[in-house]
């Protein structure tokens, strides 16, 4: 079930523009910033939002000239919309039942569902007496239900604690590897991405500036956004063999390119000196400490000058160093550990 879609959706101050293809069994992932349009995309394949331009076709057949509860999807909202009156059993069977199951045949499949998700036991269970992990799995199995096409999930996760959200990925990941349909998946969370998609697709302004499988976005990202987001410091500039000139600094890589390139290192590869250190290493510069806040187990240094850049260091260095904002140091990375590739 071969998912085509181009969704335009044109709304006062925002437009969304952008085309989807997703195939049998692959789990494709929205990622993007706050406002970015990755929900609306999501609720226009959903037909809950309408399109302006465009069309949605699955296995040839067109979608978007069909109602909402006509189209052959199952959708995980963000929240679960689970019917609080109803039992985990009937909530999975009421997709069944409308589409004209009798009560005892949806029943025997939500039963199987619940099975599958590992929630048998808490069938008769009402909503609030389900823990935000369990009511998950309840959302996924009512979704899976109708049997659909396309599977929409949007933000699966965002609710839940950081220990059960670590439990219910690895489930929900082996249950989307058992989904032979099409699966489009919203989140802002990368590591949610990077573990339950085959593929990324990077929203930005209601565009798509990037996609690929997670490993290569995450090794080349093309945006600040994905930089970010993969903990990158990301420069684009001008290659000529080894060295790509990034302002007024000239920075040695490990490639050797020409023409138009992006560069890009880790934080962690930022070494901080309080003096200019010997032996002139190959990529150093003066910067000025903008910032410090804590970073996991270490701390990240924000440094401004001919290139802003973030540093991570430990907080053992960050006492023998005596780093304080405002202060002026030097900073260098190794061109081993700088990475250039075409923009």
């Amino acid at each position: 079930m071969t998912l085509h879609a181009r969704l335009v959706v044109t709304r006062p101050a925002f437009t969304l523009d952008i085309a989807l293809d997703v195939r049998p069994g692959e789990v494709v992932a929205l990622l993007g910033p706050n406002g970015a349009g990755k929900t609306t995309a999501l609720r226009a394949l959903a037909g809950l939002v309408p399109l302006s331009k465009g069309e949605i076709v699955l296995d040839g057949h067109a979608l978007h000239t069909l109602a909402p509860e006509q189209r052959p999807i199952g959708m995980v909202f963000q929240d679960y919309l689970l019917f609080p009156h109803l039992s985990a059993l009937d909530n999975v069977a009421f997709g069944p039942r409308c589409q004209g199951a009798s009560k005892a045949e949806a029943r025997r499949t939500a039963a199987a569902l619940l099975e599958r998700v590992g929630l048998a036991e808490r069938a008769a269970a009402r909503p609030r007496q389900l823990s935000g992990g369990q009511a998950q799995r309840v959302a996924l199995a009512r979704a899976l239900a109708v049997r659909p096409d396309l599977l929409l999930l949007d933000e699966p996760l965002a609710a839940l604690d950081a220990h059960t959200r670590l439990e219910v990925r690895s489930e929900l990941r082996r249950h989307l590897a058992d989904f032979g349909g099409a699966t489009v998946l919203v989140t802002h969370d990368p590591l949610d991405a990077m573990v339950l998609a085959d593929r990324l697709v990077v929203i930005e302004n209601g565009a798509i500036v990037q996609q690929g499988a997670p490993a290569e976005v995450a090794r080349h990202p093309r945006t600040d956004y994905v930089a970010r987001l993969v903990g990158l410091n990301l420069y684009r500039g001008v290659a000529d063999g080894p060295r790509v000139k990034v302002g007024e600094l000239l920075i040695s890589t490990s490639e050797r390119l020409e023409g138009a390139a992006f560069v890009a290192f880790p934080p962690a590869a930022v070494a901080l000196y309080r003096s200019r250190p010997d032996g002139s290493p190959r990529n150093l510069w003066q910067a000025r400490i903008d910032g410090i806040e804590r970073h996991g187990d270490n701390v990240r240094v924000h440094l401004d000058g001919p290139v802003t850049a973030f540093a991570d260091i430990t907080p053992a260095a960050l006492a023998d160093l005596d780093l304080t904002p405002g202060q002026t140091i030097w900073a260098s990375v190794k061109a081993t550990e700088t990475h250039a590739y075409p923009a």
